[in-house]
């Protein structure tokens, strides 16, 4: 009984040990800074490409905390135009209030969620990325938001053409 008590600790030991192992290495993770000596938590920096409007690239800033069942809320986001964009793109986008979610990362086992949300600003031809979490923290929903206008693309229309 002995035994098979000391195999089941060192799968869950080896299992534990792996999903640490996987989530450090993010495909879409560009930067790591660690908060300290004695701490487990890291800034975590990803990157985010719109999969739909392909000319928008988001960096989102997070914590992770390695050793907790709950990554904190705080997060930050920045998005800039890195490549052309096209009405094309713009056509195939959600245009309601709420528009649509490009990304999301579990961030606890209790149901946690970052969010990225992309909503699209008609009246200033404007896409807006909304980055937060879906769990209230201290009184108050996380969130951080960055904009990307589409003037001096494609994809912008004259204020004249929109209303013919």
């Amino acid at each position: 009984m002995l035994k098979k008590i000391k195999w089941i600790g060192i799968f869950i030991l080896i299992f534990v040990i792996s999903i640490f192992v996987l989530k450090n290495f993010s495909e879409d993770e560009v930067g790591d800074i660690s908060l300290g000596l004695f701490t487990t938590q890291d800034i975590k920096l990803n990157i985010l490409k719109d999969p739909i409007v392909t000319g928008v690239t988001c960096h989102v800033a997070s914590i992770e905390a390695d050793l907790s069942f709950s990554d904190p809320s705080d997060s930050s986001i920045a998005c800039r135009q890195t490549g052309e964009i096209t009405p094309s793109m713009i056509a195939q986008i959600d245009k309601s209030k709420s528009g649509e979610v490009v990304f999301e990362k579990s961030k606890s086992i209790f149901f946690k969620t970052m969010k990225i949300r992309r909503v699209y600003d008609a009246d200033n031809q404007t896409l807006m990325y909304i980055s937060y979490s879906t769990k209230e923290i201290t009184g108050s929903f996380k969130h951080s938001l960055s904009t990307v206008p589409l003037w001096g693309t494609k994809a912008y229309q004259e204020v004249a053409s929109l209303t013919e």
